[in-house]
């Protein structure tokens, strides 16, 4: 067939799933089997026991995937940063036309270059202290204000408002923003960090308010999970050096339960995540209602016992003073059982004086007379002090029978201090009085 000069043949048009079969091919017959060594970075393992991941170096990334009975054979738990030789097949996920590490077998090929960073800055700042659990300060139970540290764009600020509004809606987050991934990020922490402290000290900010910045109690740090180079911002010394330096307790919750940095051996306290640390200085308020609850219940009994007592007390004494109206009626008993007494007597007189009549002179009459005088003017004598005597005249001429609060009669200043609680009877009534200042005549 003759073609036209300059014209190339035309490329062959693949199907899609065809050319990365092709693809696959080609690499199961140039490179399979193969080893590679590399760093670990954004491992997780699937509740199906397979595990993702990929495998690093300063020139280049591939992604991984390691299936359930090969991860099954290893004899340690892989960790981001970690370096190991994997082997295995490479080819072509179809699904998605990415280039796929099916890893057969992996192990250890020594701690990769960030991890080696880590262990040495943990040893260094061990050394020095500030890992030191007599450092460390328990948490207050009831914060007056939380200050919090993280992005605004991350997933860990949901979370920790979330928990907060749910457990203590009524204690005020104040929210110092900051990076927390990448080269920018520690020092953003830092500067974070130090505003919150300022504000803990003096109760404001640079550039604040004063009246609109609630007390800080305790401070959270907190950012979601990643790999270690998403959370590396944590693990810088001047960071860490800034966390120690907290004037109030500093809770760290970053990433996940199996992530540790060193800003978490610095913090006062740990949280495997960021909801986590939200709710270890968050009791829940309804615990607080309840004990307060209990309390007051305790209170209020104590309070009608108390009552009850005094109420005793005060029968008692009103029992042993008893009424003024029943003290003159014993006084008019007593006063009627001497006239009768008297009356008796003269009745008496007279008739001894009658049987005597005959051996009288004719002045008799006259000694009748005036010895039934003289008795007159006695029982009139006697009758007059009596009715002194009674009680009612001398309380309605304006004068008080004094009783201190056990019905003990008060007779003298000497016996009233300041403040006693006294009670005088009138001759209407009872009236409850208070000792201001006794004086002596």
């Amino acid at each position: 067939m003759f073609e036209r000069p300059g014209l190339a043949a035309a490329p062959r048009v693949w199907e899609v799933g065809a050319l990365c079969r092709a693809i696959a091919d080609a690499l199961e017959a140039r490179f399979n089997p193969v080893a590679v060594r590399g760093e670990i970075t954004g491992f997780s393992r699937a509740s199906s026991g397979h595990c993702y991941f990929s495998v690093k170096d300063a020139n280049g990334q591939l992604r991984c995937a390691m299936f359930r009975r090969a991860a099954s054979l290893l004899d340690f738990s892989p960790r981001d940063g970690e370096l190991v030789e994997v082997r295995g097949r490479l080819g072509v996920y179809e699904a998605r036309g990415d280039l796929q590490f099916i890893v057969e077998s992996m192990q250890r090929a020594g701690q990769g270059a960030l991890f080696e960073q880590f262990l040495r800055l943990k040893a260094q700042l061990e050394a020095e202290g500030l890992f030191s659990g007599d450092r460390k300060r328990p948490l207050p139970l009831q914060p007056r204000g939380i200050g919090l540290v993280t992005s605004t764009g991350a997933a860990a600020l949901h979370d920790v408002v979330t928990a907060l509004r749910r457990r203590v809606p009524h204690i005020p987050v104040v929210l110092v923003p900051a990076q927390v991934q990448g080269g920018a990020a520690p020092a953003s922490l830092v500067a974070a960090l130090s505003k919150l402290y300022l504000l803990a000290q003096t109760g404001q900010a640079p550039g604040a308010d004063l009246t609109r910045n609630p007390p800080i109690d305790v401070i959270l740090l907190v950012r979601g999970g990643g790999s270690i180079e998403d959370l590396w911002a944590f693990n810088d010394e001047q960071l860490a050096r800034t966390i120690v330096r907290s004037p109030v307790p500093l809770v760290s919750g970053v990433g996940h339960e199996t992530d540790f940095t060193i800003a978490d051996f610095c913090a006062d306290l740990r949280a495997p995540t960021p909801t986590a640390a939200a709710e270890l200085v968050a009791q829940p308020r309804d615990v607080w209602l309840g004990a307060l609850g209990l309390l007051g219940g305790r209170i209020a009994d104590a309070v009608q016992r108390q009552l009850d007592a005094r109420h005793q007390r005060l029968d008692q004494a009103a029992a042993r003073l008893g009424r003024p109206s029943g003290l003159v009626a014993r006084q008019q008993m007593q006063l009627a059982r001497l006239a009768q007494r008297m009356r008796h007597g003269v009745l008496l007189k007279l008739q001894r004086l009658a049987q005597t009549q005959e051996a009288l002179e004719a002045d008799l009459p006259n000694k009748l007379l005036r010895c039934a005088a003289r008795q007159s003017d006695r029982l009139d004598r006697a009758a007059l002090r009596l009715e002194l005597l009674d009680p009612r005249l001398v309380l309605q001429r304006g004068y008080a029978l004094l009783t201190d609060t056990g019905g003990q009669a008060v007779t003298s200043a000497r016996q009233a201090h300041p403040g006693d609680a006294l009670r005088a009877t009138l001759a209407d009534g009872v009236v409850d009085v208070t000792v201001s200042q006794p004086r002596l005549l």
